[in-house]
């Protein structure tokens, strides 16, 4: 990076320098051509036999020479703004090409963990009932965490594929009505099943939105897991629906680390993940938080992200109500 970054800098600096070299030609040329005209007016015409027509042909000469240096200038600014926004917008591209490579090698490192480690669990539990005479309590446990990372699967699969269909325009949305307070609450309960997390609900209110259900579900799970990836195993996590002026209001409350602001607008970037990739503890593929984003937005919503007072994070959602 350091590498190109000087050859792009040398480069321009050379442009630039010949433009300068270029201009002071000109402009030796410039005077070198008003010298040379003089020099042929005062041949042809006697200024002293002759003043009026000879002060005439001088200025003429003069603002010729004018006409040329506001030319050169003129040319030469043109060119000197044209190289610079070239400059500006190849430098961008190259900058977005190397932020797009990173965030891709770290999208496909991410994936490849988040699809190896259920693989393994999931194996690991079968080996271990295949090979040992066990408990049905103990094989009840072991077929759970089957479930339970069969789950993981499918939700990193569905990710995956709900983002191959929202890049390519392929996914329809639908336009139903429903119940959203029911719909969060199916997906507390599911998640307090599955994860045995402890959820703290406060979603007695009734929301009723127009939209398309399976895509808020899954909004709604996807702040759900980020939710369980970053809280203590020993502390709850809070789910709040309200309803203010028109909108019903989703908050979803963590109790992890929380996350800085200069990180707050970038979360919702497509493949972004906070931290590096080989030292990242929390496990995820940075396509959770950009698929709500988009789900919400696409439904006329807002989503955003503020500190706990209590440590942790915040994300509220607000869509219209019918």
């Amino acid at each position: 990076m350091r590498i190109l970054s000087f050859i792009y800098v040398l480069l321009l600096v050379y442009i630039i320098a010949a433009l300068v070299f270029w201009g002071i030609s000109l402009s030796k040329q410039n005077k070198q051509i008003f010298a040379q005209q003089v020099i042929i007016l005062n041949g042809a015409i006697d200024s002293n036999v002759n003043p009026q027509q000879y002060n005439a042909n001088m200025t003429d000469l003069k603002n010729r020479y004018q006409m040329r240096v506001k030319q050169f200038i003129g040319e030469g600014t043109t060119f000197f703004l044209v190289i610079l926004i070239g400059a500006a917008v190849v430098y961008s591209s190259f900058k977005n090409r190397l932020r797009l490579s990173r965030q891709q090698n770290n999208f496909m490192m991410s994936v490849t963990h988040e699809l190896k480690s259920p693989i393994a669990a999931m194996k690991l539990s079968m080996q271990t009932m295949q090979k040992h005479e066990l408990s049905d309590e103990k094989k009840k446990e072991l077929l759970d965490r089957c479930i339970q990372e069969a789950n993981r699967l499918n939700d990193l699969a569905g990710n995956l594929l709900f983002a191959s269909q929202l890049e390519g325009h392929n996914y329809v949305p639908a336009n139903e009505t429903f119940n959203f307070s029911e719909l969060v609450e199916d997906c507390v309960k599911d998640h307090a099943n599955r994860y045995h997390r402890a959820f703290e609900e406060d979603t007695e209110v009734n929301c009723t939105l127009t939209g398309d259900r399976i895509m808020l579900q899954m909004a709604v799970n996807n702040l759900l897991e980020n939710a369980i990836k970053y809280t203590p195993a020993n502390k709850p996590i809070s789910v709040e629906l309200d309803v203010k002026q028109n909108l019903c209001i989703l908050h979803v409350i963590d109790k992890g680390p929380g996350i800085v602001n200069e990180e707050k607008k970038k979360i919702f970037n497509k493949f972004y993940r906070i931290g590096n990739e080989e030292n990242r503890k929390t496990k995820g593929t940075g396509l959770g938080l950009y698929l709500t984003s988009k789900i919400i937005r696409q439904h006329k919503g807002k989503i955003s992200v503020k500190d706990n007072p209590g440590g942790g994070a915040i994300f509220e959602i607000c869509l219209p109500l019918v």
